[in-house]
This record gives structure tokens, C-alpha cells and sequence, in this order.
């Protein structure tokens, strides 16, 4: 009875053919679907010897963002953010014309799966996702990274709030006459509520399109949403890891000592911080069991692995041949110590994590309040290679909220509800650097990891400190459990002036990125809270 409304449904949207309906399989049915001989290329799964199940996702190893577009209409011509970088417009007419692209290649499929979900842990929130694909790993893939209902959620799912199709196999001839970039899309009508995708098989378009969404409809109902990590100790303190892919997110919010609430996108109400997700999504490259024990304990029967090499059955983590982008998604519940449902109360440490791949950032650094606005709408990291297509490595980025590629509003919307949920709640903020020092190394996450432990337990505010000049930078000048010469960056040079010149340099970028913010008497008053170019000697 279900799978007939399911077909009706379909057909509803102009998906008419002689397919067979696979409604929310179990993971057993998408193993043996992901398994069978019957499939081959980009659909074959291969079963590694953890028990988990490991895909190639095509050319397409990261998000393609200069493919991602949004109509423009009346319901989205003066809310969103048309930056001409992040948010591409589109029509109507394209968005149509793709839009049955797609439709006529999922009506001569033999399977269709569609799965529906949640996005948001919080009932008053959260979108009622459908994925409709052809794709068995797919289907995994959304069934891991979202909420899944219960059996009874399921019975009275009613109409979705959002609906995406992903047509992977889809390719687009009309594009150059569109004005498009390419035969690949990903684009969204908001009038429509739905979410089409042509010609790249990579998952996280899935993910981070309905991010983008909870982007859209949370700030303008006043509250947070958020590029973050987050976890929650045992008297209830919580704490909220923001960064780009590869500054550490997932790494440190899986903490042995606290309790996950999840490794990616939040929100943050007037009941405090939850999760848009039911599962999570980590990378992979030189994972090892010692360093990261948590995640490498999540990589078993059910959670699907993308782009890694595998030899004879055996996952090489260590070998970046295909990407440097290799990913594992699982089902929260396959972290040990975890909160269900997935949401908490207010958090009072805000954490924003930058890979700095030029040596100038230290490794903490304490922020005031204007601070962590100023750092907040600068969002600096370095792009780390396979992220998005074609970065091969490093570069230096400037991403507002640390989430520019999914910020569908202007930059200072997402500033205004954090940092008006950190004043109310008195959360402090802190700039930690999980990237590169003097030495030429990465700093090490035993590091890391003991930096955050001081920020947790609040012992970095009672360290003794200094001013790291330039970078206009409070910093500790010692932490327990941290290696001694590293937490002021300029002692890791042989030479004092490399890093002056380094960090002129770097001063320099966050001033020029800052002055996008400039043209209102709130952005000119947080220059003093950034770097500073005055003649300063160390």
C-alpha cells in the first residue's frame, strides 16, 4: 500500500515508467543491492574487511560548487545572498528544462530508491526530506547522514517538505547555450521545494544541499545555523567546533571524554544547540586506529566508504591516489558515546578551527567578544586538497561563518544569531590552529587535543599570557599537557623576522577580505578586533 503512494507520488512529478519502488530499505537490502553482480562502475560497491562497503564516486570527488545554482523568483529574489560566487542564479525555464533531464532518466530505471528523512533533530524545525535516486549507495548514503523516522514517523511522513532528485547519471547537452558551466548541475527552485542534481555522483551534494536550506529558513526565523561540530560533557556543558572540511571538526568533537551530538551542522534555539543530521561524515586519509580510535571503530558493517583504494579487501587510508578527499559516512549511533536524540543545551565554548598551512596562526588564541564576531565573518582556513574540485593544494580561504560554500543569506545574518546566542548565554570564544607552525609540520593532535582540554575545563583563561603582535592575538603562554615552544608561533622559526614577514603578509589578506564589511558603522568599528599593519618588531 505504501509503495503504491510512493509510485503516485512519483508519477506526480513526472516520473513515469516500468520501475520498481525500493521504499526506506533496511541497510541488509542495500548491502545486497550495492553487492550484486548485477551492478557495475560507479554503482559497484566493494566489501572491505571491517565489514563496511566502499565506493568510487567518479570525477567528481568533492562538491561542485561552480555547478551548484538557485532560481531566482519572487520568493527568493530579495532573501537570498547573490553574491555571484556562492549563490548562482538560475531561471525557471533552465530549472525546468534540467529538471525533466532528470526525470526521464530515473523513469527508465529498472529501481528507483527513495528514502525519507529528517533533517533537524527538533520537531518544530526540521524539514521532511525525500531522496528519490537509482543509485542503492545512494540511498545508503542519505539513510546514514540523516535523521532516520521511526516506523511510526513513517506511516504519517505526509508530504515532504523538500524533495531531491538525483539524476547522477544525467547529463545536460544545453548547457553552453544556458549559460551554464558545465553539463553537471546541482540547482534548487524554493518555490518548488526541490533539489535536482545531473551528472556528479558525489553524496555530499545531498548533504550540504539541504544544509544550505536549513541555512535559508532557520536565521530568518531568528535562529542559529551552523558549519560546526558539537558535544556535551557530563554536568551538561556544551561545546561547538567550527571549520571547514579538514581543520578537525569531526576529529575533536568525537571526544572519549564527552558525548557527541554531532560532527557537522547545528542550529541553536531558544532550548539550546541540536543536530540537522543522523549520521556522520569524516575524512579518512591517514586515519589510523591510535589517532583517531573513534572513527576507525565506526568503519564497519554499515557505514559506506567513498574513493578509498582497496587492495584485496583491506582499506589503504594512507593512500591518496584517487583523492585526497577519502570519506567514511556512518550512523552516529556507531560512536560509542553519543546523545539521543541528538540535541543539548546552551553551549558556552565556541571553537573555531583553522588550518593554517603559512605557520603564522598560534596554536589558541584567547578572543574577546568582538573578536569573535571579526573572526567569525572572516572564517580564515587554508583550502585543503580534494575538498572541492580542483583544489590540489593548499590555499589560503576566507569563508564568512566557516561555511561560505552552504551560507544561502548574507554573512552578517549568521554573525547576528551567534553572536546574539553567545551574549545571551555568555559562551566564550577561541581561535585554535590545527594546521602548520615554523617547523614545517602540522601540529600534532596530541596537541590539539590537550588545547582543547584546557578550553573545556577552562584552565586557558587562569594561563599566563601574552600579545602576539601583527595578528593582534592573546595567547597562553603555557597549557598542561602541551608541548613547550609551540603556543606562541614565532618561536618555532629559527628566524623571528620569517614569521613577521609571514604574518604581514597573511595581516594583510584578512585586512583586504575584511573591508567587504566596512560599508556599516558596526563592520568599521570591528576592524580594530583584526590584524594590524602598524610598524611592530618581535
Amino acid at each position: 500500500m505504501k509503495n503504491t503512494k510512493i509510485i503516485q507520488d512519483l508519477e506526480k512529478l513526472g516520473i513515469k515508467g516500468n520501475y520498481e519502488v525500493v521504499y526506506n530499505p533496511s541497510y541488509e537490502e542495500l548491502y545486497q543491492a550495492e553487492v550484486s553482480s548485477e551492478n557495475q562502475g560507479f554503482e559497484k560497491a566493494e566489501l572491505t574487511e571491517s565489514g563496511a562497503v566502499s565506493v568510487k564516486t567518479g570525477i567528481f570527488t568533492g562538491r561542485s560548487p561552480k555547478d551548484r545554482y538557485i532560481v531566482q523568483d519572487d520568493v527568493t529574489r530579495n532573501t537570498i545572498f547573490w553574491d555571484g560566487k556562492v549563490n548562482l542564479p538560475t531561471t525557471a525555464e533552465i530549472f525546468g528544462s534540467c529538471k525533466e533531464l532528470v526525470l526521464n532518466q530515473l523513469a527508465e530505471s529498472k529501481k528507483i530508491y527513495v528514502v525519507d528523512t529528517f533533517c533537524g533533530t527538533n520537531a518544530d524545525t526540521r524539514l521532511k526530506v525525500r531522496f528519490i535516486v537509482e543509485v542503492a549507495w545512494q540511498a545508503h548514503f542519505v539513510t546514514n547522514m540523516f535523521i532516520r523516522p521511526s516506523h511510526y514517523e513513517l506511516e504519517n511522513f505526509g508530504e515532504p517538505d523538500f524533495t531531491v532528485i538525483n539524476g547522477s547519471k544525467t547529463i545536460n547537452p544545453n548547457w553552453e547555450e544556458q549559460g551554464l558551466n558545465s553539463e553537471n548541475f546541482i540547482m534548487f527552485n524554493l518555490t518548488e521545494k526541490l533539489q535536482i542534481i545531473g551528472g556528479t555522483w558525489y553524496g555530499g551534494e545531498m548533504k550540504k544541499g539541504m544544509f544550505a536550506m536549513m541555512n535559508y529558513y532557520l536565521p530568518l526565523k531568528g535562529m542559529a545555523s551552523m558549519h560546526c561540530s558539537a558535544n556535551v560533557g557530563e554536568k551538561g556543558d556544551v561545546a561547538l567546533f567550527f571549520g571547514l572540511s579538514g581543520t578537525g571538526k569531526t576529529t575533536l568533537s568525537a571526544d572519549p571524554k564527552r558525548y557527541l551530538i554531532g560532527d557537522d551542522e547545528h542550529g541553536w534555539d531558544n532550548n539550546g544547540v541540536f543536530n540537522y543530521e543522523g549520521g556522520c561524515y569524516a575524512k579518512v586519509i591517514d586515519l589510523s586506529e591510535e589517532k583517531e580510535p573513534d572513527i576507525f571503530a565506526a568503519i564497519k558493517r554499515d557505514a559506506l566508504l567513498e574513493n578509498v583504494v582497496v587492495n584485496n579487501g583491506i582499506a589503504d587510508y594512507t593512500d591518496g591516489s584517487i583523492t585526497e578527499n577519502t570519506r567514511v559516512s556512518y550512523p552516529i549511533y556507531h560512536i560509542n558515546k553519543i546523545v539521543l536524540p541528538s540535541k543539548a543545551g546552551h553551549a558556552k565554548k565556541i571553537v573555531y578551527l583553522s588550518a593554517d598551512a603559512f605557520g603564522v596562526l598560534p596554536p589558541v588564541s584567547i578572543l574577546n567578544e568582538d573578536q569573535a564576531q571579526y573572526h567569525f565573518l572572516c572564517g580564515y582556513t587554508s583550502k585543503l586538497a580534494g575538498t572541492e574540485r580542483g583544489i590540489t593544494e593548499p590555499q589560503p580561504s576566507f569563508s564568512p561563518a566557516f561555511g561560505e560554500a552552504f551560507l544561502t543569506l548574507h554573512p552578517t545574518m549568521y554573525s547576528k544569531t551567534l553572536i546574539g546566542k553567545m551574549k545571551e548565554h555568555g559562551a566564550k570564544a577561541y581561535l585554535v590552529n590545527t594546521g602548520w607552525n615554523g617547523t614545517g609540520k602540522r601540529i600534532s593532535l596530541k596537541d590539539t587535543r590537550a588545547i582543547i582540554d584546557a578550553i573545556i575545563d577552562g584552565s586557558i583563561d587562569n594561563a599566563p599570557k601574552t600579545q602576539v603582535p601583527i595578528m593582534n592575538l592573546e595567547i597562553p603562554t603555557e597549557l598542561p599537557n602541551v608541548s613547550t615552544g609551540i603556543l606562541d608561533p614565532r618561536d618555532t622559526y629559527e628566524n623571528g623576522s620569517e614569521w613577521e614577514e609571514k604574518a604581514k603578509d597573511l595581516a594583510s589578506r584578512y585586512i583586504k577580505n575584511f573591508e567587504q564589511y566596512c560599508d556599516t558603522e558596526e563592520g568599521k568599528r570591528l576592524i580594530a578586533s583584526g590584524p594590524q599593519l602598524q610598524e611592530q618588531t618581535i
